[in-house]
């Protein structure tokens, strides 16, 4: 068996984004297994020859098991295939990737992993915003708004969540933020902590809103859009402190 995995990291989704290395392995790939958020331009790195696999999974779509994606993997190596799994934002963040590494060293198939540009930090960006403030903002913390279920996780650290002093991002968590935020603000956050809904970030069509989580929850409520999206809450996002670059660059 010479076959071969390389987990790469497709950053948010501007083709832009990408690293070099990452760009190196599509160019090399004998077979690219991709996520929903990481197909379209990136892919026009890839060989002409090569295979092109959507694996990706959705809220709300019909989506390959997981098992289905690892037993790919190791057939394709098996076979002596150079493979990419290619994976949206930074592979090792809220992106499954330990059942797959699991997989690939139970069937005794190397790989390697290559980085990207986080979405959260891309969303930040895009804003115009650090996630990180002198004296205001010393922590950074991500959470997955939802389990395997599609609900929102029960074993959540809410007085963590609640700090008013840390940068929050929650991934993967418009449907059921308004839950999140009623126990944030019961928690102790207050419902006017500043709060930004960054959809789509890096594509064509990026939109971000600035609000609170009180007002975000409350739109949250009614909206059954499927645009991915990030929310960040906390220091971070007071957007009145400075005057800051517009939201679009002309």
């Amino acid at each position: 068996m010479s076959g071969f995995v390389s987990f790469v990291s497709s950053g948010p989704g501007d083709p832009e984004l990408l690293t070099l290395k990452a760009v190196a392995r599509l160019q090399a790939a004998d077979a690219v297994l991709f996520d929903d958020l990481s197909s379209g331009p990136i892919l026009a790195h890839a060989r002409p020859t090569a295979d092109l696999v959507s694996v990706g999974k959705r809220a709300g779509r019909t989506s390959p098991k997981q098992a289905h994606v690892s037993r790919l993997l190791i057939e394709y190596a098996i076979a002596g295939a150079r493979v990419v799994r290619l994976k949206s934002g930074d592979a090792g963040i809220f992106g499954r990737l330990e059942e797959e590494i699991a997989a690939l060293r139970a069937a005794g198939v190397g790989y390697e992993i290559i980085p990207g540009v986080p979405s959260a930090c891309a969303a930040a960006a895009a804003a115009g915003i650090p996630l990180t403030r002198r004296l205001t903002a010393r922590r950074v913390q991500f959470v997955t708004g939802h389990d395997v279920t599609g609900a929102l996780p029960e074993d959540l650290n809410m007085v963590a969540l609640a700090d008013p002093a840390a940068t929050t991002v929650v991934f993967m968590g418009k449907r059921t933020f308004t839950e999140l935020a009623q126990r944030l603000i019961s928690a102790g956050l207050p419902a006017t902590t500043p709060a930004l809904l960054a959809e789509a970030v890096s594509h064509p069509g990026q939109r971000l809103t600035e609000t609170t989580v009180a007002d975000l929850a409350q739109r949250l409520a009614t909206e059954t859009s499927s645009v991915p999206a990030l929310i960040l809450y906390g220091s971070l996002v007071r957007f009145d402190a400075h005057p800051r670059a517009p939201l679009h660059a002309p």
